[in-house]
C-alpha cells in the first residue's frame, strides 16, 4: 500500500490525498479504508465527503459502501478548517534545547506539550515554539507527506510523554534522518512504569498495531497480520515494586502509541494511562489505604508514566554517531519515590 500523498490546491483551501491500492489488498468499503488511513477524520465526515463527490475511485464518483480493489486509485479532497492561519503562529514558549548545530537540534519535550498543531491544539505546541525560535533564521523543512503545520519534524512523541526529539533544520538533514527512521537504525530507549509484576526479565513484543475498530483515537494489536502495521518493542525490567514494574523499552519500529499498546496487550498498561486503562488500580490490594496511596500517586504524576530517555543517530552531514540522554523528570521521579517508600514500608511490616 502506498501511503497517502498530500497535495494542496493552488488557492490552498483544501487538501488533496491520494492512495494507490496495493495488489494484495482485500476488498474493503472505501469509507472503512479511509478511516484506517486518515487520522482524526470521523466516519461521518468521510461519508459526507463521498456523498458530496469529494472522494473518487479511479477518478469516478463512488458510494460510501463501494469497495476498493487492488490497484484502484482513491483520491480525497477535504476543505481546510477556517479560522486558522496557513502558517504556524510563532509563540514565545521556552524550549529545552539539549544540542544544536546548523543541521539539527535535539530538544527535551516536557509532558503536556503537544508536538504539532492540529484539531483542538492550534497553539502552545512544540512547533509553535520552534517557529518563534527560528524567526529571522532559515525556515525549517517539511517532511514529504507531512502538512505545513509540522516543520522540522522527523518523528513525534505523545503529548503526555516526556523526552527527546530530534528536529531537522535543513532539507538534507530531514532526508537523512528520515531514512534512518525508515531503516530502523535510530536508537530510542524509553523508561516506563507499568501495572503488574512483569513476568520476564527481558523479552521482545511483536504485534501488528492499527487503529482500534471501535475506538478511533486508540490503537490495538491485531492477531491477523494483514491488519495494522508490524511493530517490535524490546523491553527489560529495571526495578520491581510488587504491583508495578519499572521497565526500559527499546523501539525497533515507531508506531503510534506503540509502547502503550504493546504493554496493554501484555496485560501491563502504563501507570496512569487514561487511554489504555492504566488510570485505575489494575494490580494490588482491596484495602482503603492502598487505594488512597495509588490515587495520591496519580496526583503526583497526572499523566502516563513514559519518558523518552535516550536518542542515538548518525549526524546527517558529519557522519558522527550522536547520542543523547535525559534523566527522568520530576513528576516521574516523585511517583518512583512513592513506590520505593511503599516497598520499604511493606518489608518493614512483614
Amino acid at each position: 500500500m502506498e501511503e497517502g500523498k498530500i497535495k494542496e490546491d493552488e488557492d490552498r483551501h483544501y487538501e488533496h490525498h491520494e492512495f494507490l491500492i496495493d495488489g494484495n489488498q482485500v476488498p474493503m468499503r472505501v469509507d472503512k479504508f479511509l478511516m484506517s488511513k486518515m487520522e482524526g477524520i470521523s466516519r461521518t465526515k468521510i461519508q459526507e465527503a463521498v456523498k458530496s463527490g469529494m472522494v473518487k475511485i479511479n477518478h469516478g464518483d463512488c458510494k460510501p459502501n463501494e469497495k476498493i480493489k487492488p490497484y484502484d486509485l482513491v483520491t480525497v479532497f477535504f476543505y481546510k478548517a477556517r479560522g486558522h492561519s496557513e502558517n504556524v503562529v510563532p509563540e514565545d514558549i521556552p524550549l529545552s534545547i539539549v544540542y544544536e548545530d546548523d543541521d539539527l537540534m535535539v530538544v527535551n519535550k516536557p509532558a503536556g506539550m503537544v508536538v504539532h498543531p492540529g484539531i483542538g491544539n492550534w497553539t502552545g505546541t512544540l512547533v509553535n515554539a520552534l517557529a518563534f525560535y527560528m524567526k529571522g533564521k532559515n525556515e525549517l523543512p517539511i517532511k514529504e507527506g507531512n502538512t505545513n503545520e509540522r516543520p522540522g519534524l522527523v518523528h513525534r512523541i505523545d503529548k503526555d510523554t516526556s523526552g527527546l526529539l530530534v528536529i531537522a533544520k535543513t532539507e538534507a538533514a530531514m532526508t537523512h534522518l528520515g531514512k534512518q527512521f525508515y531503516d530502523h537504525t535510530i536508537e530510542r530507549k524509553y523508561v516506563a512504569l507499568v501495572w503488574g509484576d512483569v513476568e520476564e526479565e527481558k523479552d521482545t513484543i511483536e504485534g501488528h498495531i492499527g487503529r482500534h475498530p471501535q475506538h478511533r483515537m486508540m490503537r490495538t494489536v491485531f492477531a491477523d497480520k494483514s491488519e495494522g502495521k508490524h511493530a517490535i518493542t524490546h523491553y527489560e525490567v529495571l526495578e520491581r515494586f510488587y504491583y508495578v514494574t519499572m521497565i526500559e523499552c527499546q523501539l525497533e519500529t515507531g508506531r503510534t502509541h506503540q509502547i502503550r499498546v504493546h504493554m496493554k496487550y501484555l496485560g501491563h498498561p502504563l501507570f496512569n494511562d487514561k487511554k489504555y486503562g492504566g488510570d485505575r488500580i489494575v494490580k494490588g490490594t482491596v484495602f482503603t489505604k492502598f487505594k488512597a496511596f495509588v490515587n495520591n500517586t496519580f496526583k503526583v504524576m497526572p499523566r502516563h508514566a513514559l519518558h523518552a530517555k535516550s536518542l542515538g543517530f548518525v549526524h546527517p552531514r558529519t557522519g558522527e554517531k550522536m547520542f543523547f540522554e535525559e534523566p527522568i523528570p520530576e513528576d516521574f521521579q516523585g511517583a518512583m519515590t512513592r513506590w520505593r517508600n511503599y516497598v520499604a514500608s511493606r518489608k518493614e511490616n512483614m
